[in-house]
């Protein structure tokens, strides 16, 4: 009995001193879970979601994700395994806590040993663990980063690598404007670091408690309201106010001086001027040489930005070791991977500018292209885009460079003279093979190098699982691209250029002064020769007119101010801007082209008898005419020359954009202007004209056709040397016919008669002709065929039977453009560019 109750009394003491102890744990647990124990924030929520299956199943949960949640963040695995689980089932979900563990439960590998290396980092900055550090304490403990626990702190100086770790934790404690950094904060900034995401560049400027307004500190007076900003910056204050009212008076003036300029008449003078000069040969000109300038800047700025990536990856890459010292397992090379992929950028911007300046060069006037200046602009960017990629991509980039400067230097023997033969043997191809109708495979030693490089392109693409894509090639595609524009800039270079390429850079880099002065001097004097012929004043009425509407409306409506300007243009992507503008002139270019180029003209062996038999009265009295046009619409789109006899020409229409825009001004403005961009009248006296018409005293002196309106013509002076005259031009079929005492004449039926529009290419020919000239043209054949009196283009025209000696001899065309040849010419240069000399094609006709 008594051992029955002894036991008893031993079971009852044994339970409550396990339930104390249990008790006694779960407080221990909990107060080291507080306390930012990973493993012990891991304990309680596994115990929370075991509760939560025997009683109160949501509150504990949503404990349990709590405690789950700060285990998550300081990198374990398992709890991110557990909230994973939790998200799926829905257990301890809530609105408010949903997003971070959505956010925990997708972090990579990588991001969570990125976290656990922050997290570890941050203690190191904030040895006293408090909840928030101000950025100066921080700045204070980056010293102490490197000390390992339990050993002295070391007095020697720190090694290159351990700056360079140093300055890039200065960069991210400082890289935000708050003055104090807490866990998460810094945890977050890391994380966007690894990813390849470079903190912003604002620094935290300590003030003096003086600045602080309210407890709050002000880091600029213009975040302070007036009354206060005039309390705490007085000086400031006073200045802003100035500025204000000079910026009021300039536009108060601004506004009543163009209340006195006839703004809209000068808008609208630039406007027709403009339109007057766009010409399809200005086009023609101008644009491909806008495109390529604008797009060699803009590869030129992407090179820079792709050197700066360099530096900015040796500080990531400083950051990174320093994140594998607090966690050794992090995989640096998913980090090189994240920097790779978010800086592409540049590289995508840099290859879309490179098509851009190999369609545009071969349309390109190359005499306004200063190919042997460029030449060495492209061997230095070729150089520093080799220096710029990171070692893993050096491995095979030396190899490539290497190979594509000798198949560069090979294809380029050709230009040696012919005593090198033995040296101009590298340069050669063998033979080729087909490869279809336009494509060929050459065999020869360049062939061979670039086939090489072909294959070593390929395996920097295979690096690590084909991430070397955008690892390696891309950016050795930066060099690579360079190389070849430098190769073919020196094929489109002279020997006197490339002399003076050399001269002229070591002037710029020896003998800047003397080059400075020797450039001014000869502004100098082109000035004074613009000066003494008199141009000088026509440029700077051309300038000040087509200024001053733009500065007043800028000024007025805009509030125009330079200094806003210049920190917009350098905030704003330049390059952005241009290939936007460069796509949409390049679209614009390619419509017309396209719209030219619509119908498919052919020569045609259709006589102007057959022509008239199908589609003239014979063919009208057959069937109608109306049936008769829907017949010979078939015929529309052949190119023909013909022979006729010229009848007359009439002017149908006369542009002059000077004269139009002179109209618009007023009359005193008006005259002076005419006189300044046109010619005098002539001085008739007697019939003699000026001394501009004054012949030799043998010959009869000829009076000037304009003495007959001399007393009839309003303004001392005339601008009639810009007019641009459209003509009609009407050709009789030549027929001959027997008369019945078997004479032979020619039959004239103007039912047969065509009219051609000429524009003012032919004015030379058409003014000089005679009525019966023999003429043989060409058109072609397109409109209202089959109808009386049809109207074609005139394309060519030369008269057979003239003798005047102011008919030109040849044969007079219609200046158009090829647009389909200067197409294949562009894809051809393209092809050529990125596969010789290992493929060739033949794309021009």
């Amino acid at each position: 009995m008594l051992a029955i109750i002894g036991y008893i009394i031993f079971c009852v003491f044994l339970f409550f001193s396990e339930e104390q102890e249990e008790e006694f744990s779960f407080e221990v647990l909990e107060e080291r879970a507080k306390s930012g124990d990973a493993k012990a924030q891991m304990k309680m929520g596994r115990y929370f979601l075991a509760l939560g299956e025997e009683r109160d199943e949501e509150l504990n949960n949503c404990t349990a994700v709590t405690w789950l949640i700060q285990a998550a963040k300081q990198g374990r695995r398992d709890a991110v395994k557990l909230l994973q689980q939790c998200l799926a089932a829905r257990k301890g979900i809530t609105l408010e806590n949903f997003e971070e563990v959505k956010k925990l439960s997708t972090e990579s590998r990588f991001e969570r040993g990125v976290r656990k290396a922050a997290l570890l980092m941050y203690w190191k900055l904030n040895p006293e663990r408090k909840k928030s550090v101000p950025v100066s304490e921080m700045l204070e403990n980056v010293e102490h980063v490197h000390n390992v626990p339990g050993q002295p702190v070391s007095q020697s100086p720190l090694n290159s690598s351990a700056k360079k770790q140093r300055r890039v934790l200065e960069t991210l404690v400082t890289g935000e404007s708050c003055s104090h950094v807490g866990l998460d904060e810094f945890v977050e900034l890391t994380k966007k670091y690894a990813q390849g995401v470079a903190p912003s560049r604002v620094m935290a400027a300590a003030g003096d408690d003086d600045n602080d307004v309210d407890g709050v500190h002000v880091k600029n007076p213009d975040e302070l309201p007036l009354p206060q900003k005039m309390l705490k910056f007085p000086l400031h204050a006073l200045l802003e106010i100035k500025e204000h009212l000079i910026d009021w008076a300039s536009r108060a003036g601004m506004q009543w001086l163009s209340a006195l300029i006839p703004t809209h008449h000068v808008n609208a003078l630039i406007f027709f001027f403009i339109i007057s000069n766009l010409t399809i040969e200005f086009f023609v000109f101008s644009i491909p040489l806008l495109v390529f300038y604008l797009s060699f800047f803009s590869m030129v700025i992407c090179t820079l930005k792709v050197f700066q990536n360099s530096k900015a990856w040796e500080n990531y890459r400083a950051l990174t070791d320093l994140l594998s010292h607090f966690e050794p397992g992090l995989d640096l090379e998913q980090a090189e991977t994240n920097f790779g992929w978010t800086h592409l950028e540049p590289y995508l911007y840099f290859l879309l500018s490179v098509l851009f300046v190999v369609f545009s060069f071969p349309v390109a006037d190359k005499s306004w292209i200063l190919c042997s200046e460029l030449a060495a602009v492209a061997l230095f960017f070729t150089i520093t885009a080799f220096h710029s990629l990171h070692a893993s991509a050096q491995l095979f980039a030396r190899k490539a460079l290497f190979t594509e400067v000798l198949s560069g230097v090979c294809s380029l023997t050709h230009l040696l003279p012919d005593s090198l033969w033995f040296l101009k043997v590298f340069g050669m191809t063998f033979f080729a093979l087909p490869l279809g109708e336009v494509i060929a495979l050459n065999v020869g030693v360049p062939c061979l190098l670039y086939g090489h490089l072909i294959y070593l392109l390929f395996r920097m693409a295979q690096v690590r699982g084909f991430k070397g894509t955008y690892l390696c090639l891309v950016p050795y595609l930066v060099c690579f691209t360079w190389c070849e524009l430098c190769l073919t800039f020196l094929n489109n270079a002279s020997a006197i250029g490339l002399i003076r390429t050399c001269v002229g850079y070591l002037l710029f880099l020896f003998a800047l002064p003397v080059l400075t002065l020797g450039l001014a001097a000869m502004l100098l004097i082109q000035l004074w020769q613009w000066f003494l012929a008199q141009e000088v004043t026509k440029m700077i009425v051309t300038l000040v007119i087509c200024f001053v509407p733009v500065v007043l409306r800028l000024w007025t409506r805009f509030s125009l101010n330079p200094i806003k300007v210049l920190r917009s243009l350098t905030r704003s992507s330049i390059v952005k801007l241009i290939l936007v503008w460069l796509s949409a002139v390049v679209l614009f270019c390619w419509m017309y082209v396209y719209r030219s180029e619509g119908m498919k003209v052919y020569n045609s062996t259709l006589t102007w008898p057959e022509y008239s038999n199908l589609c003239g009265p014979i063919a009208w009295k057959e069937s109608n005419m109306a049936q008769t046009q829907i017949i010979c619409s078939h015929l529309e789109g052949h190119r023909v020359t013909w022979t006729g006899r010229f009848k007359y020409v009439r002017v149908t229409e006369i542009e002059n954009g000077p004269q139009s825009i002179i109209n618009l001004l007023p009359v005193s403005v008006g005259n002076w202007m005419r006189c300044l961009y046109g010619e005098p009248y002539p001085k008739c006296d007697g019939g003699k004209a000026s001394s501009e018409w004054i012949k030799p005293a043998k010959a009869p002196v000829p009076e000037h056709p304009l003495c007959k309106l001399q007393k009839l013509a309003k303004n001392e002076c005339h601008v009639k040397r810009f007019d641009r005259y459209k003509f009609e031009v009407t050709l009789g079929m030549p027929q001959e016919r027997k008369t019945k005492n078997g004479t032979i004449i020619e039959d004239e039926d103007s039912t047969k008669d065509i009219v051609l529009k000429a524009s003012n290419e032919f004015k030379s020919v058409l003014l000089h002709l005679n009525g019966g000239s023999l003429v043989e043209f060409s058109t072609i054949l397109e409109g209202r065929l089959g109808s009386k009196w049809p109207v074609f283009e005139l394309k060519s025209i030369h008269c057979l039977s003239c003798g005047d000696a102011r008919v030109p001899t040849k044969r007079q065309h219609k200046i158009e453009h090829d647009w389909r040849r200067t197409v294949q010419s562009a894809l051809q240069f393209g092809f050529d560019f990125f596969f010789s000399p290992f493929l060739t094609a033949q794309l021009v006709n």
